[in-house]
């Protein structure tokens, strides 16, 4: 076992990782997309941009070739932004080896297409044993070990507990599942909520608005989740409800600031620009209403960020189409049984 692990994507998540591994003894080659910023890594030991004041362990080798990241390691670890798996991806697939795992570590959904972003990966990289892992994992924090945990679904438990072994230390807690669907459209789908929560924050509506829009923002990500085969109990653990809560509360959360930001009636382009990092709650409210259209899901509070961050609807009013709506039974599930 060469010990040695390859991350592709060096933003503040990706460094987070490999910071994390590099404490337990790994190897780590770290990829960048730019050159001049894998020699800026380089040369600084700390990434500026994304997490200023953690130092970088000699164990990690930086560079922005490819086929030299992932050259005899036991797995890859992909964590670019999502508008970028697909084309990473394609440029990695001739340097991967039959069988080798890629843990998708990036959440969100393919653009294109509404993929889940490991079928994208799957679908560049057919060789690979793909995986993925989720869960409420601030890079600020991971990176300054703070307590975290994270769950990793895979195929088999084969996988997922080599992934396990891998990654588990007295930081970072791991635990395993087979619903690589539940677990993927939670991570993803959390940052559509996000932004609404912050949006909240930024109109000043209090802590009642904020929770009903966690609670059923939740319902109608488990309604798509399950319409696509996810398994409904994943919703309620680290990778569904897990996530949503540090996301929807955390001033870490660049989608919750973002949101703040459009609450308080700055345009949405504007806010991303002041945020200064990937808001990937707007590029997953577009790929999610698209995907609850095409699959006839009722998502209410996603079609109503859709309609602030792409039609101009002003935030406020988003929240009073969704306090109007008709009479609802809160778990729809149930409603043919008590009929």
């Amino acid at each position: 076992m060469s010990r040695t692990i390859a991350v592709i994507g060096s933003g503040g998540w990706g460094t987070a990782i490999s910071t994390l591994l590099a404490r337990q003894g790994y190897q780590v080659n770290l990829w960048s997309y730019l050159k001049e910023e894998s020699e800026q890594l380089a040369k600084d030991k700390e990434n500026k941009a994304f997490l200023p004041g953690v130092m970088l362990a000699d164990s990690i080798h930086y560079t922005d070739q490819l086929e030299q990241a992932v050259k005899e390691v036991d797995f890859i670890v992909m964590v670019p932004p999502s508008k970028a798996v697909r084309q990473t991806a394609e440029a990695l697939a001739p340097f991967v080896p039959k069988g080798k795992i890629i843990v998708n570590a990036s959440k969100g959904l393919d653009q294109d297409n509404q993929k889940r972003l490991s079928v994208t990966i799957k679908d560049a990289i057919p060789q690979a044993e793909v995986a993925v892992m989720s869960g409420p994992s601030h890079a600020e924090e991971v990176a300054r070990c703070l307590p975290t945990t994270n769950v990793v679904a895979a195929r088999t438990m084969e996988v997922a507990q080599y992934i396990q072994d891998a990654l588990m230390c007295d930081t970072f807690r791991v635990y395993t599942s087979l619903d690589m669907t539940g677990v993927e459209l939670g991570g993803a789908l959390k940052n559509v909520i996000a932004l609404c929560a912050g949006m909240s924050d930024g109109l000043e509506l209090g802590d009642n608005c904020k929770a009903a829009l966690m609670t059923r923002g939740m319902s109608e990500i488990a309604r798509l989740g399950v319409a696509s085969g996810a398994d409904i109990a994943t919703f309620s653990g680290l990778s569904g409800m897990g996530d949503l809560i540090v996301t929807c509360t955390s001033m870490h959360s660049r989608n919750r600031r973002a949101g703040i930001l459009i609450g308080q009636g700055v345009s949405p382009q504007e806010a991303m620009d002041r945020v200064k990092m990937v808001v990937e709650g707007v590029y997953t409210t577009k790929a999610a209403y698209k995907l609850a259209q095409r699959m006839n899901v009722e998502m209410p509070i996603t079609e109503q960020a859709y309609a602030v961050l792409f039609e101009g609807k002003a935030p406020r009013l988003a929240v009073e189409t969704l306090m109007g709506r008709g009479r609802k039974h809160e778990n729809e599930q149930v409603i043919g049984f008590i009929r």
